[in-house]
């Protein structure tokens, strides 16, 4: 029996929009991807990517070549919409919804009597329903299920993504999925969307609670990376050795410390709990702290490369590394961006080495102190060696070459 989605839209084709539509695409579902950037959509259309992900780029080529999926920026009639935009925060930590409320204005006008629209964006508990109201009020001529004691129109769920960078294109077949819906019905029509290419369980909700599900998921990752970081700024204090800590500690068959960082980056874990913070303030004291933990990190490992700068004679420091995690591309939120940054506001030469990205991201770029180089070029210059993100190229720098250079490793990747 042929599926009810024939057709399906994504608005949104970043690091989780592209690959969703890419993955449907390769089960037989014409595509329409959506995007306000005109050069993502031009690539696309082409058959290219403009982000990367192992695997991404045969996907879309062989999806592209095959007629099942297309690029545009604007959105068409279809069967059901997914909605992936970004949801950074603004001012102090607030929640910034503006991307969703643009996509609800964008989508109004092509909404159709059965359609669904799934919200997979990570958002403040309660937007999923924000977003039935605001296409309401766009569309007086349907019942959307926000509405009380009517039949909707349009079924409008919640189903965050859950995956992790390198491993998209598997996780979203193979992880489990939370769906919520405003109804019980809408969160079984979005499972039945779902089930076009999730291998994993589905299991159905109402909104909030998926909502508040995925903000946890984030912020109790949050929270023991604080402890840790925390942990090795009482380590430096006592002068004693954080990775060793963590090591015999973790010995004890009930302990599971993770490893410190320079603070905490990407569109998730650095951006949800401040979700919960905004939903809850006087609630939310721990998760709140974390965050200020993991916040207050890049400056710690700036104070200790200009502590080690006034005991030497170096003229130029090798920063290793600008992506918030290892062997990606993706620079959002990354503490080490952070850091490069402080340090050439402090007068330090950053010679900054990242394999993955081709320019410095625009707050790095036009300050003279900063310059992307090749690895050999950075360790020939620099006196002192920071690791800021364990790349796996990073590990050819073999100890002669880091011999009789200061290393500030903040990943314990040479321990």
């Amino acid at each position: 029996m042929p599926s009810r989605f024939q057709k399906i839209a994504v608005i949104g084709l970043g690091y989780v929009g592209l690959p969703t539509a890419a993955v449907l695409a390769s089960r037989g579902v014409d595509v329409l991807g959506v995007d306000i950037n005109s050069a993502s959509v031009e690539l696309i259309n082409q058959g290219k990517i403009h982000i990367e992900e192992p695997d991404l780029d045969v996907m879309v080529q062989g999806a592209v070549t095959a007629g099942r999926l297309r690029a545009s920026d604007k959105p068409e009639t279809a069967d059901a919409f997914i909605v992936s935009v970004p949801t950074p925060f603004k001012n102090d930590h607030e929640p910034d919804l503006d991307a969703i409320e643009q996509a609800a204005q964008t989508l109004a006008p092509v909404l159709e009597k059965g359609n669904i629209v799934v919200l997979e964006s990570t958002v403040p508990v309660g937007t999923t329903e924000k977003l039935s109201q605001w296409l309401a009020a766009l569309r007086t001529d349907l019942i959307f299920p926000h509405e009380k004691n009517k039949t909707p129109d349009i079924s409008i769920a919640h189903s965050p993504e859950r995956v992790l960078p390198g491993r998209v294109l598997l996780e979203l077949v193979d992880n489990d999925r939370v769906v919520g819906g405003l109804t019980p019905e809408c969160a079984k029509q979005a499972a039945a969307l779902y089930k076009l290419f999730v291998q994993g369980e589905c299991h159905l909700t109402d909104a909030w609670t998926a909502e508040l599900v995925k903000l946890s998921e984030n912020a109790y990752r949050d929270v023991n990376i604080a402890f840790a970081n925390e942990l090795s700024n009482v380590s430096d204090a006592l002068g004693i050795n954080v990775w060793d800590v963590v090591r015999l500690a973790n010995r004890h068959p009930r302990v599971n410390i993770l490893k410190p960082g320079p603070g905490v980056g990407g569109h998730c874990i650095a951006v949800d709990p401040w979700f919960i913070v905004s939903s809850a303030p006087g609630e939310s004291e721990l998760i709140r702290t974390a965050r200020t933990i993991n916040d207050a990190k890049p400056d710690a490992v700036v104070r200790q490369v200009l502590e080690a700068f006034k005991s030497s004679n170096a003229s130029h420091v090798a920063c290793l590394g600008l992506s918030y995690k290892a062997d990606i591309d993706d620079l959002r939120e990354s503490p080490a961006v952070e850091i490069v940054g402080k340090l050439a506001g402090s007068g330090l030469s950053c010679l900054v080495v990242e394999p993955h990205v081709d320019v410095l991201p625009p707050e790095l770029q036009n300050i003279d102190k900063i310059q992307l180089v090749e690895i050999e070029s950075a360790l020939a210059k620099s006196d002192i060696i920071i690791l800021l993100v364990d790349h796996s190229t990073f590990r050819s720098i073999s100890e002669s070459q880091r011999d009789g250079k200061t290393v500030i490793d903040t990943r314990g990747f040479w321990q």
